[in-house]
């Protein structure tokens, strides 16, 4: 608030200085013009009396002419009076009208207020610098997950597209430069509510930035950052950000995924999904089997990752770029996939496949429907870069549509859910399809086609007092099994599938209802969030926990479990 008075004051000063001196000048001089009581006697106004006549006079109020009639002179000097605050009324209110459009006090305003929001949140929120389409991506799925968020973007659109997104919760964002320690600072980075970093800005030099600055300013803090080149990534890497994710090489690895195990892909996009998204049919389609040959239109950054992914798929490829860049072990072809030319001289009409990807929709687009002329069956991905072509990218019909900054956004979730999930999505990533098919059935067995719920917990005194207090009383080890029954039905079954333990930095991923618990085991668990929540209480309340493991009624209170230990005696 001190910016905003100083720019305010500064900004008014002149206005300010000529209504005061109107004041002043009319005051002295009502009390030096004379005049007559109502007997007739001379009377001049005191200091008082002319202060009180001006202020309702130059503010338009006008009561009177008090505490006597005025004469004639008092009548002129009065006139003069008037002309004069109307003069300087209307300069302060020009001012006024100045100062309200002024970028510099909008800003200022704006900062006080977004500071105030920051102030404010007294929960656990998350930093988000860079608003592209990953970044609304992500704000949306923290704001179904429950999650509180500060934003910053240098793109005034984008923070004024906050307000218009129908959040669950206030959303505080700024319009500034992320790369500025001081603004992160704004932006809730010191305070201990803040539990993660996101930048996701389209400017590694500004990711980078912000990672370095997290990393000084909270040592230990999650920071997850976005890196488009492999020197960004391995700075980021060395800082220790928690994760760095490369739209371009997640690409890759996802398409060279779905070419070797399309199974295995499907769950991976399942279960990195936003909250509420649903799992691909059962029969997904499928890309066609090696050996085959593709094109790749677009070279570059991207089209790198992708022709190693065909490679590793045991495919062919011929490469159409416009600079010609030679590729090793493919042909190049120098030309654009929008020239039918161009694709015929790569063989489209008896190709298995095209990959348009570009880094222009309008021309990816372009590439599909002169693809699919040459040859219908084609089997066509394409790279959608803007979120805003859905309807177009939706309509053409392509086999697999890859959007980066979904691949991007589900990343970053992906690491938000849970720490253990990252880890678990590692060992799925190097399974075969029919593990991966699998488990996709009993998932869907268990919660349906939308995408899970996932919760992780550690057997000890924080997450499960009354899961071990249960368990000193117990003649048998707890199990898996054991956490997945109902609290309040000894019989029943939660909706939710353990997918790993984690025991002294050993894996065991799907342990079956057998596998036996230890204190400090660390667990992953999938399913419905009722399921979540009903998991929650057997962990915390011993009277729960005792009546789902040994199926019998515990006292509640203290008074009454003395008594029964009494009674057992």
């Amino acid at each position: 608030m001190s910016n905003v008075l100083l720019i305010t004051i500064r900004r008014l000063r002149a206005p300010l200085i000529l209504i005061i001196l109107i004041f002043a000048l009319s005051t002295v001089g009502l009390t030096l013009v004379p005049g007559l009581d109502d007997n007739g006697r001379p009377w001049r106004m005191t200091t008082f009396q002319a202060f009180y006549f001006v202020t309702y006079t130059a503010t338009t109020i006008g009561f009177g002419e008090i505490p006597h009639a005025f004469t004639d002179e008092q009548r002129l000097f009065a006139t003069g009076i008037i002309y004069l605050s109307v003069i300087g009324w209307a300069y302060l209110l020009a001012a006024l009208l100045n100062l309200v459009q002024d970028k510099g006090f909008q800003q200022a305003v704006t900062s006080s207020r977004f500071r105030r929001s920051v102030a404010g949140l007294g929960e656990p929120f998350y930093l988000v610098c860079g608003l592209g389409d990953s970044g609304m991506a992500v704000l949306r799925a923290l704001d179904r997950l429950g999650y509180r968020f500060t934003a910053l973007d240098k793109d005034e659109r984008k923070i004024q597209e906050l307000e218009i997104q129908g959040f669950s919760s206030d959303a505080p964002g700024l319009v500034a430069d992320a790369r500025s320690p001081e603004t992160l600072a704004e932006a809730g980075l010191l305070r201990s509510e803040c539990k993660g970093v996101l930048t996701l800005c389209d400017d590694d030099e500004t990711n980078l930035a912000v990672a370095i600055s997290a990393s000084i300013l909270r040592p230990g803090l999650s920071v997850i950052g976005r890196a488009d080149t492999a020197t960004t990534a391995v700075s980021m890497n060395s800082l220790g950000t928690y994760r760095v994710i490369n739209p371009f090489r997640e690409f890759g690895d996802y398409l060279g995924l779905a070419m070797r195990a399309p199974d295995t892909f499907r769950l991976m996009s399942w279960l990195t999904s936003v909250p509420g998204a649903y799992l691909f049919p059962s029969s997904p389609t499928r890309i066609p089997a090696a050996p085959g040959h593709w094109i790749v239109c677009g070279h570059g950054r991207f089209g790198k990752e992708v022709i190693a992914a065909v490679r590793q798929g045991g495919f062919t490829a011929d490469v159409i770029d416009p600079a010609g860049a030679r590729v090793e072990g493919f042909r190049s072809i120098r030309g654009y996939g929008t020239d039918i030319d161009a694709l015929r001289n790569a063989g489209a009409e008896t190709a298995c496949g095209i990959i348009a990807g570009t880094d222009d929709d309008t021309a990816n687009l372009a590439i599909a429907l002169t693809a699919r002329r040459l040859k219908p069956d084609i089997f066509v991905i394409i790279r959608q870069n803007q979120q805003t072509s859905n309807l177009l990218f939706n309509r053409i019909g392509a086999n697999m549509t890859m959007v980066p900054s979904e691949i991007v956004a589900n990343q970053c979730i992906a690491a938000l859910r849970t720490p253990l999930l990252a880890d678990f999505l590692d060992v799925v990533r190097n399974k075969d399809d029919l593990w991966a098919y699998s488990l996709s059935e009993r998932l869907r067995t268990v919660v349906g086609v939308e995408a899970p719920r996932f919760w992780s917990m550690t057997i000890g005194r924080a997450d499960a007092p009354g899961l071990l207090e249960v368990a000193k009383r117990m003649s048998r080890p707890i199990s898996i099994g054991d956490l997945t029954r109902g609290p309040g039905h000894h019989d029943d079954r939660l909706l939710c599938v353990a997918l790993m333990a984690v025991r002294e930095g050993a894996t065991i991923e799907l342990p079956h209802d057998e596998f036996e618990l230890s204190r400090g085991d660390q667990l992953l668990f999938a399913g419905r969030s009722d399921a979540e929540r009903s998991q929650h209480i057997l962990m915390s309340d011993a009277s729960m926990a005792a009546y789902a493991l040994e199926g019998r009624i515990e006292a509640d209170s203290w008074v009454w479990r003395t008594i029964e230990r009494v009674r057992n005696r």
